[in-house]
């Protein structure tokens, strides 16, 4: 049975053939590209997750993500030998959901590739029937569905990765709350908080308001709580 699509993206054929022999083993069907270029390509909307190398000869993974994030919202897994902060941030601004710095084990890779697929399914959508029942989560202009990803801004839809949209959805539902990042991280991403993660929220907070906000530099809809988190409105 297929568990999902992979599009593999690594200028190594070794890592490509380890990472393809062993998610293959678990039902996933993986095809490969040596190449952003070549990914770019082959990108079609059949896939459930990207895992893409930063460095590479031509055009770079980040660059490839910017490209792929201004026609898809698929799930984009980061492997990076760079192992600075910065780097991974410069990453998450360019739309990826997640980064695995190399080297990696295969049971860490295998278990960020089953967390971002079965996020990807069940908020995204793939394997829900829309309906016109579907409930959905309003807040002042804001609404969310929960079920799927969909959101509509002052009745204006916008598109937002399924990070995003997971975020934005937990604040909505709890008007009331503030959330710290650690609230926010384990609640998203179902993985226990460690150290670095406030910058990860701190990034993909700062992408939602970008979509969200009328100005993102003064942000009204996502506020920071400062010393605390973060609160819908």
């Amino acid at each position: 049975m297929n568990s999902g699509n992979i599009l593999m993206v690594e200028d190594d054929s070794d890592i490509r053939e380890g990472v393809r022999v062993l998610l293959g083993s678990e039902g996933y069907t993986v095809m490969e590209a040596e190449s952003g270029n070549r990914a770019l390509d082959m990108l079609t909307e059949e896939y459930d997750l990207i895992i893409l190398d930063i460095m590479m000869p031509g055009i770079s993974g980040i660059r490839t993500c910017e490209e792929i994030r201004k026609i898809s919202n698929v799930p984009i897994l980061f492997l990076t030998a760079k192992a600075r902060e910065s780097d991974k941030l410069l990453g998450l601004m360019a739309g990826g959901d997640d980064y695995l710095p190399k080297p990696f084990s295969y049971a860490e890779l295998l278990g960020r590739v089953k967390a971002l697929l079965r996020r990807y399914h069940v908020y995204q959508g793939k394997n829900y029937e829309k309906t016109e029942e579907a409930a959905f989560v309003e807040w002042k202009g804001i609404r969310v569905s929960i079920a799927y990803n969909e959101v509509l801004i002052e009745g204006q839809n916008v598109e937002l990765s399924e990070i995003e949209y997971q975020i934005l959805k937990l604040l909505v539902q709890y008007p009331n709350k503030i959330f710290s990042a650690e609230n926010i991280y384990e609640s998203v991403w179902k993985e226990p908080y460690f150290y670095g993660s406030n910058n990860t929220i701190m990034v993909h907070i700062r992408k939602l308001r970008l979509k969200i906000e009328k100005n993102p530099q003064e942000p009204k809809l996502i506020c920071t709580v400062w010393g605390k988190g973060y609160r819908i409105g």
